[in-house]
């Protein structure tokens, strides 16, 4: 076989497989499933987000003047190009923050506090199979657009409500932000140095697993109206998906009242498991077992003595003795360039990583192999680059359709699709309706 044909090949186990033969992927899942997005910010448009991947059509609704609170969040953001259509000119860049969690979706403008305004919502919702929202519990139903409003006027909808503290109990009428929920609920705790004070994730984590847990509970409902032909009203919020996110902290509380602490980098159960300096960056080392930490000290650190060491032998001892272990290993990892440990490393099956910046991470051979990153033509910003869908079916990708929308980009277009006639449109223009 030639080198050539190899290329055209790609391998399944031990079998090649033309790429004429490649699978393609599935439908779209949700195709001709309707949502109605009233989310902002990143819990909320990080669920819609995920339907939209799988072929919801997915219509943002945002406030007529400044849109998702997200569209203001720069710089950075994408700058807007000669082409750009006339009537998007007078806004401002699209912001890096709002393009990475609004594609594959149509914004709408329109001021549902004015009756014709709440009208055009709830067309929307009589020809919506979803509706997600995250305002404080009690606020949309004041304005006529609460989970007994909805549910009449569909009996079908699933109705979404991401909170922050959810729908009852002492707190749930306070707003939630990450960073809050972040600290209240356990996870700064546990973040950081134990010396230093608590930090934050570097990315609004909390926010993200909410919208992981929302889309799922979408997907559930949608299979439950199926069979009962009964809408659903989903309850989640921040505080109780951090909680869930504890994971084995949680459990270790609950099962054996044991109180967690700050461990930086380091595993409270496992040493060596933690970030080691070298002479010029970082590695991430885990060596969770006996096996495993032998093979760090012969062929890597080549100090063959270490694994015997009664003080090392065994992972409890290990843990007993973690900062005489941690110095000996720094010590030696710091004589050398990061470069010249991830060649001993490699190949030997002990787990480790170096710490990557952002630029590096996306420039790793297996992002690059895996196409993590796509490009997409945006009407106003020309080509840019976003985090493609990571999850794979069949070995495609879902697609990127549409690229995050401009504010109100598709206004008249959806309106059309409910009747209003371009005079009534005009209408609801002059008076700020839309």
């Amino acid at each position: 076989m030639t080198r050539l044909q190899l290329s055209t090949l790609r391998v399944v186990g031990r079998r090649y497989i033309s790429n004429e033969h490649r699978p393609q992927g599935i439908p779209l899942p949700l195709k001709g499933t309707r949502i109605l997005d009233l989310t902002r910010v990143l819990a909320g448009p990080t669920a819609t987000m995920l339907l939209a991947d799988m072929g919801a059509d997915v219509i943002k609704v945002e406030e007529v003047s400044r849109g998702d609170d997200t569209r203001s969040w720069s710089p950075p953001s994408a700058p807007t190009q000669d082409f750009a259509p006339k009537e998007s000119q007078h806004l401002p860049p699209e912001s890096a923050y709002f393009l990475a969690a609004n594609r594959n979706k149509r914004s709408v403008t329109v001021n549902f506090k004015k009756p014709e305004g709440l009208k055009i919502i709830h067309d929307l919702v009589r020809s919506s199979d979803v509706l997600v929202e995250n305002y404080i519990p009690g606020k949309l139903a004041t304005m006529g657009l609460g989970w007994e409003d909805c549910h009449k006027i569909n009996p079908r909808l699933v109705y979404a409500s991401i909170t922050g503290y959810g729908q009852t109990g002492p707190y749930s009428q306070a707003a939630g932000y990450d960073v809050i929920i972040e600290a209240e609920a356990g996870l700064m705790h546990i973040t950081g140095e134990p010396d230093r004070p608590p930090v934050k994730v570097g990315v609004a984590v909390t926010d993200i697993m909410t919208g992981l847990y929302a889309h799922g509970a979408i997907l559930a409902s949608l299979r439950s109206v199926e069979k009962t032909g009964q809408g659903v009203w989903v309850d989640l919020n921040l505080f109780e998906t951090q909680l869930a996110g504890l994971a084995n902290i949680a459990s270790n509380y609950l099962v054996a009242g044991k109180e967690a602490s700050r461990h930086g980098t380091a595993h409270p159960s496992i040493v060596p498991y933690q970030v080691f300096p070298c002479a010029d960056g970082f590695l991430m080392i885990g060596a969770g077992n006996d096996r495993q930490f032998r093979l760090l000290c012969e062929r890597v650190l080549e100090k063959p003595g270490l694994a015997d060491d009664e003080r090392f032998s065994t992972n409890a001892a290990r843990v007993a003795h973690r900062e005489e272990l941690v110095d000996v290993i720094s010590e030696t990892l710091k004589e050398k360039s990061r470069e010249y440990w991830i060649e001993r490393f490699t190949g030997l099956g002990v787990p480790f990583g170096p710490i990557n910046n952002v630029e590096q991470t996306f420039a790793h051979p297996q992002a690059v192999a895996r196409g993590c990153a796509v490009e997409v033509n945006h009407p106003r910003s020309g080509k840019i680059k976003m985090v493609a869908p990571p999850v794979r079916y069949n070995g495609r990708r879902m697609p990127v359709r549409l690229p995050p929308p401009w504010h109100s980009e598709h206004t008249a277009e959806v309106l059309g699709e409910l009747g209003y006639t371009e005079s009534e449109q005009a209408a609801l223009r002059a008076k700020g309706v839309i």
